[in-house]
Formats: structure tokens, sequence, C-alpha cells
């Protein structure tokens, strides 16, 4: 009972002082409609498909976005996969490597609702273990990317969800 009152008040108040999530903000600026171009990357095309589904899934599910075409769209990202890096972090009492840090670049260039342009270099990281004497995995590579992949796009939303705070009328 003592949760619910708790949680209740808390609901209460956050409502009362006008709190608005960021993804309020960044879809008042982006609008419903995305289209999302994801550059190939000769080097490796496997993390450009990759990132492509991870940006349709954050603005699906963040946003609850429609990707559609070019021409239907609000706004037109153009994305580039600047880097991806495998670092060890944590090494065994042997000197093995068992925990890496992925960490992805990526380059958006966007056209927003507004009509105004733009570019935004984001990175993102994610943090995974392996068992000890052993190389990474296709499975765990990809997991790894698509995470530190989502965790740029997340820069990318915080900076757009800024703009949208700037220039919003119901703040």
């Amino acid at each position: 009972m003592k949760k619910a009152s708790v949680f209740l008040l808390s609901l209460f108040l956050l409502a009362g002082c006008g709190y608005k999530p960021s993804s309020h903000f960044a879809k008042s600026v982006l609008g419903s409609r995305v289209y999302i171009h994801v550059a190939m990357s000769r080097e490796d095309p496997q993390n450009t498909v990759l990132i492509k589904d991870a940006m349709s899934n954050a603005f699906i599910d963040k946003f609850g976005s429609q990707i559609v075409a070019k021409e239907f769209a609000d706004t037109v990202l153009n994305v580039t996969l600047k880097s991806i890096t495998f670092k060890p972090l944590v090494y065994d009492r042997n000197g093995y490597v068992i925990s890496y840090k992925t960490i992805a670049n990526l380059k958006i260039d966007y056209e927003l609702l507004s009509g105004e342009k733009g570019s935004v270099t984001t990175s993102g990281d994610y943090d995974f273990p392996i068992a000890a004497d052993s190389i990474i995995s296709d499975t765990k590579r990809f997991e790894a990317i698509r995470y530190a992949s989502e965790d740029a796009i997340d820069e990318f939303t915080a900076v757009v969800a800024l703009k949208g705070l700037r220039y919003s009328s119901d703040r």
C-alpha cells in the first residue's frame, strides 16, 4: 500500500510540474515520418545493415515514428558508420582478455521538419564479456555493434530533443 501511494504521489508531482520526456521534444522536431539512409561500408557491409536496423527500431520504439520513403518523410537522416572499435577492458590472471568495449562512431546528417539541416557525430559504447582464451564470435560481435549503435542513436536523440526544447512553446 505504501509503495502504491508513493508511486501515485510521484506521478502527481511530475505531472503537476509539467514534466515531459525528452522524446516528446525530439518528436516535435523530427515529426512522425522518418526516412533513414545508412551509407554502405565496403569494408563491413554487415555492420551497416545492423546499424540501419538499430536506427529503425530506435525511432519506432522511442518516438512511434513511421519509417517511410524519402518523398513522404518529415525528416531525412543520412547515417555513415565512421568506425567500429573493439578494445580489451579486463584481463584474467593469465593475461587473457575476458571483457571488451565496443565503440561505434556514427555521423548523422539530418534535414528536419523545419527545413533545418545539420550534422552530428555521435559515439556509443557497449561492454561485454567473453570466455578466457576465446575469440569474439560473430553473434557477440553483431550484438555489441547493435547495442553500441543504439547508444550512439540515443546521443543523437538527446541533441534533437534539445533543439525541440529550445523551439518549444509548451515548455
